[in-house]
């Protein structure tokens, strides 16, 4: 688990923050309590890969700026991807 500050924002506004996190595939997956929850909406879209499975996406809204399955999590992730359950990544 990599160390230091990692944070995600919107137009300034910062959406997620914290020390500890995950990085897959050149993403930054963010841990469940370091995102601001009232900025996410959860929606009815998923994708999947063939070896961290089922992803659900989420919705911002921030400040009046609205971004479509903007965000995504693994809430039953594969066996090699069990590390990352329920961490947040964004596009």
């Amino acid at each position: 688990m990599p160390t230091g500050k990692a944070e995600a924002a919107v137009n300034g506004t910062v959406i997620a923050s914290t020390a500890e996190w995950e990085s897959v595939e050149g993403n930054v997956y963010f841990p469940p309590d370091s995102i601001n929850k009232e900025y996410f909406t959860p929606t009815d879209q998923h994708t999947t890969c063939p070896w961290k499975g089922e992803a659900s996406y989420y919705s911002l809204d921030v400040d009046g700026t609205k971004l479509d399955g903007a965000a995504w999590y693994y809430p039953q992730p594969k066996e090699k991807a069990a590390h990352i359950k329920d961490y947040v990544a964004f596009c």
